[in-house]
């Protein structure tokens, strides 16, 4: 019997252009670069055609163990065994919630959605139940998700004209972005007017505490807690990126600052698809379904798959693994060596580059000083920072090019050897593309 050929990236390529319209996420690489992957385990991923990539995207973050970590293996496996989903408590779900109460310091009570998205949506809805008041403040080129809230001036093509910001998609009612007002990131005396100006009609502020890559400014974060509290209004830490990352309470325990409300997303499950919200026990009573029935006022809250108990115990297995001793020196040592590496790499060579962020979230900067805000990374050199990101992927590194790099535990020291390898003969081809342009 004759067997049917192995289906190739250009097929499959084809094939998700008619099925999907050619991606899945809003991640689409080059038709040059693009990738179909079959599989991934630990730091690696293989394509369709069997070609090997040390990942530094790892789903967006999520990975935090690497792919295919036994302990989660083990634990979905076991789980799927017992039943995928039952639209009510489980063991898991109670569990789950049980362990980031511990964990995280702003958490005294937890809701379960299935993505970062409706974690900081359902968020904002509750902080505006709570404080009765309808708008929020954000700062421009913070991501907070795709709903039509989080969707302004999360990634403007030039600076907004603060504090109106600009709708990132079609379909955004324009009536949304005048509940939205926009701010500096780590610019404390302009976000300090904004909130005395619109103090009573704000119901909350929302950051990333790492806002994608861009640390905060000492004392910056200690601002928003102490204006917050003097005006009555919310503070929410958006913890999808740095929640279990940063260390194991987030950014509010890496940095200090305690907020109302957190989401969380990304690292937690290790992979599966869950996000919560955690936030003090009086803010969170608004979300409790029998209020409804008392007359009371409710933020509802409600999802086909909220609290999977799959995803659960993939959370729980995640969790176990990451409070281990040890896990976050290892995390943080390993960055820092490809942070180091880097920076003297491009020294050596003469070009301008800024490596930030924290621990094991990482951006490449093709800048004379460092960025401190959305505007400084708007003046960087994007399409540099690109052509470097594509130079990776040609060479075995899976990048999202011009975006964050995350590091796993997965990831070795010989990973680190080998990217830096990789980011040597990548800067060269920046610096010889640089040189022909110059030479025309």
């Amino acid at each position: 019997m004759t067997k049917t050929p192995k289906a190739t990236r250009t097929e499959w390529l084809r094939r998700a252009r008619e099925a999907l319209g050619g991606a899945v996420t809003s991640f689409v690489l080059p038709e040059s670069h693009a990738i179909v992957l079959s599989h991934g385990l630990g730091s690696r991923v293989v394509d369709v055609d069997g070609r090997d990539y040390i990942d530094y995207v790892l789903g967006s973050g999520p990975l935090i163990l690497g792919h295919a970590h036994p302990a989660i293996v083990e634990a979905v496996s076991r789980q799927t065994a017992l039943g995928s989903t039952f639209y009510t408590l489980t063991p898991a779900a109670i569990e789950l919630a049980e362990e980031i109460i511990r964990a995280v310091p702003c958490a005294e009570q937890i809701k379960f959605v299935s993505t970062g998205t409706e974690a900081t949506f359902h968020a904002l809805r509750i902080a505006r139940a709570y404080t009765g008041r309808t708008k929020i403040l954000k700062f421009e080129g913070a991501f907070h998700g795709v709903h039509d809230y989080a969707l302004i001036s999360a990634f403007p093509a030039v600076p907004s004209d603060l504090p109106k910001g600009q709708p990132d998609s079609a379909g955004i009612p324009p009536q949304v972005a005048e509940t939205v007002l926009v701010s500096r990131w780590n610019d404390l005396d302009v976000t300090r007017a904004l909130i005395e100006q619109h103090a009573e009609e704000l119901a909350a502020v929302i950051c990333e505490p790492l806002q994608r890559a861009l640390p905060p400014a000492p004392g910056f974060l200690n601002g928003l807690r102490e204006l917050t509290e003097r005006y009555g209004i919310l503070l929410i830490f958006d913890e999808v990126v740095t929640g279990f990352r940063l260390a194991y309470g987030g950014a509010q325990e890496r940095y200090g600052v305690v907020p109302d409300l957190a989401t969380f997303g990304k690292a937690l499950s290790g992979g599966y698809p869950l996000a919560a919200i955690a936030g003090r026990r009086e803010i969170m009573a608004l979300t409790d379904p029998t209020r409804r029935s008392r007359g009371e006022p409710v933020a509802h809250l409600s999802g086909t798959l909220n609290g999977n108990p799959l995803a659960a115990a993939a959370g729980l297995a995640t969790l176990h693994v990451l409070r281990q001793p040890g896990v976050y020196d290892y995390l943080y040592r390993i960055s820092e060596q490809l942070r180091t590496g880097l920076r003297e790499l491009a020294a050596a060579r003469g070009i301008p580059l800024q490596v930030i962020g924290e621990g094991p979230v990482l951006q490449i900067v093709f800048a004379e000083e460092e960025p401190r805000d959305y505007a400084a990374l708007l003046r960087a050199d994007r399409e540099r920072a690109v052509r470097f990101g594509l130079a990776c992927l040609e060479r075995g590194l899976f990048v999202n090019p011009g975006e964050k790099l995350y590091l796993s535990l997965a990831h070795s020291e010989a990973d680190i050897a080998r990217t830096l390898e990789i980011f040597s003969a990548a800067l060269d081809t920046v610096l010889s593309d640089a040189n022909a342009t110059a030479s025309d």
